[in-house]
């Protein structure tokens, strides 16, 4: 259990102005321990690489991927005008927002002692709301975060300081010992598929407009009147947007870390100065094993394609589906199934829950063999899914360091780091460093 008995540190968070932290916000890479070798800003720390105490990492790993109680899905689509919308994927909300609730990523994180990964995805909420008036609430969710987090490793991640793993100007400062490195992932394979839901729930054809024909065989599902030829939709633009919501929700993730850090008075930044596939696994074969992806390789590529973690966070398509017809069956079930988003039996945010769950209709078997067949047809056509990007998305990183204030009195003018910098070590160590 998180130790929580200095409770003036969380007071003091619970208090801290967003505007505070908005206008605060800076990229402060320079931490206990750390060194810039030459150059106008030369500079060598006095101090011992600090890490992060149990508490500082269980409230950031809380503001990146924490469970708020439940989302309030996407209550209404024209298609389906009589019930709740089918959209939504998950009703599990969390600090970041996620297009219709598909609510793809989790959470990777390393330091001294190992790696670890955070999932809270498909965690339960106890409540609409569950941080009410935060002290009383905040032991629960720190605790959750402990109880949904797996460590995949006792050792920091294996990242060289060396191209082509990190970008010269971050050799001297990425995953440095004492840092603590955040790295939220999406599954673009589920978020692919809601969208692909949403559009063929609608009516929309899709076309690979790349090629300039249908994305499959649509003809039976236009002559059935699940599809309408006049309402054609790109499969590159859709694919697009489900990147971009990718995207968005990682790096929501990773400002809500960021946040938090102006309030803890923790040093670091939000970058992207790392090979997200030297982190995922790429190299394994080199000995870089990272955070041991399985990757696939395909002669049309450039380079392999990230689909999964074995037994931990896998992607909706081969090798962990037979084929995408059996992905989208997947999918559906997740929604529909036993124990799923849509099952009466599960709670949700509505005072009767129950009766607005069955009335929502599962997909017919021609929906989803219409969903599988665009599917399977991007992954026939490409050899992946989705076609255009990694499976498995990582564009960020979060690195957290104890500021050295030495570094910044000594170069900069003064108001270079906030007052909560100035005073974390005696408001978040004290009491328990016995100083």
């Amino acid at each position: 259990m998180v130790d929580t008995a200095n409770e003036d540190p969380l007071k003091e968070l619970f208090g801290f102005s967003l505007l505070e932290a908005m206008y605060g916000r800076r990229a402060r890479r320079f931490g206990m321990g750390m060194e810039i070798p030459s150059g106008p800003l030369a500079f060598r720390s006095s101090a011992e690489p600090a890490p992060l105490t149990e508490l500082e990492h269980a409230v950031l790993v809380a503001a990146g991927t924490g469970v708020t109680g439940w989302n309030f899905g996407v209550p209404f689509g024209p298609d389906r005008p009589n019930s709740h919308a089918h959209y939504t994927q998950r009703f599990t909300g969390r600090t970041a927002p996620t297009a219709a609730g598909f609510g793809t990523p989790v959470l990777f994180h390393t330091d001294d002692e190992g790696t670890y990964l955070t999932n809270t995805r498909d965690s339960t909420p106890t409540a609409v709301r569950e941080l009410d008036d935060g002290a009383d609430d905040i032991q629960r969710i720190l605790e959750l975060g402990r109880q949904r987090t797996t460590q995949l490793s006792d050792r920091r991640l294996d990242l060289p300081a060396q191209p082509p793993h990190m970008l010269p100007p971050n050799l001297w400062m990425a995953n440095a010992p004492g840092s603590t490195l955040f790295m939220p992932v999406g599954d673009a394979s589920e978020q692919v598929l809601g969208f692909l839901a949403m559009a063929l729930a609608n009516g929309n054809f899709i076309v690979d407009d790349e090629a300039g024909r249908p994305a499959g065989d649509l003809a039976p599902f236009v002559r059935s009147g699940l599809l309408d030829e006049a309402k054609p939709s790109p499969l590159s633009v859709l694919q697009q947007m489900a990147y971009e919501a990718n995207t968005a929700e990682l790096s929501f993730m990773a400002h809500n870390i960021v946040l938090t850090m102006q309030a803890i008075g923790l040093g670091g930044l939000f970058f992207n100065g790392i090979n997200r596939w030297s982190v995922l696994g790429a190299f394994a074969d080199d000995g870089i094993t990272g955070l041991g992806f399985r990757f696939v390789d395909d002669e049309r590529w450039t380079l392999p394609n990230p689909v999964g973690l074995d037994g931990m966070y896998e992607a909706l398509c081969p090798p962990y589906q037979p084929d995408m017809r059996t992905a989208a069956h997947m999918f559906a079930e997740r929604k529909f199934g036993p124990g799923g988003t849509y099952d009466p039996s599960t709670p949700g945010p509505w005072k009767d829950a129950a009766r607005i769950k069955a009335g929502v209709d599962p997909y017919s078997d021609e929906f989803v063999a219409c969903l599988g067949e665009v599917a399977q047809y991007i992954y026939d056509t490409h050899g992946r899914f989705p076609s255009t990007y990694t499976t498995m998305v990582l564009t960020g990183y979060v690195q957290v360091v104890h500021l050295d204030t030495d570094y910044y009195d000594t170069h900069f003018q003064p108001g270079a780091y906030l007052p909560t910098h100035a005073q974390h070590w005696e408001r978040w160590h004290s009491a328990r460093d016995g100083s």
